[in-house]
């Protein structure tokens, strides 16, 4: 199991616990976290399972892929260099046991 913390914008936390090589994305759409929409199902092409990484984490992160990389320049919130990313791309688990992330403000 994996604990993936969502901080939202209000300051409220989301907390979960969830099997190794659950996407953030999946996760989020799969316990109702809300601002997650994940329209695409997870093909990264739609940017609406944005999100922005804790610093902490950054450096255990995958490399960012060439989908993605096209897809965080079409998000709704200002995409962050260092930290944005799509949460469908994300697993947890494979020496990502623990992640935090900021919800942007808006996905669509």
């Amino acid at each position: 199991m994996a604990k993936l913390s969502f901080h939202h914008t209000d300051g409220a936390v989301d907390v979960l616990e969830v099997d190794t090589g659950t996407s953030v994305m999946r996760a989020a759409v799969t316990n109702g976290v809300r601002g997650i929409v994940g329209e695409c199902g997870g093909q990264a092409m739609c940017a609406t399972c944005h999100v922005y990484v804790r610093p902490g984490y950054l450096d255990d992160l995958p490399g960012i892929g060439d989908d993605e990389e096209e897809m965080l320049d079409c998000t709704a919130d200002p995409r962050d260099a260092d930290r944005s990313r799509l949460g469908c791309q994300l697993k947890l688990g494979s020496g990502l046991d623990e992640l935090e992330v900021d919800i942007p403000g808006s996905q669509v």
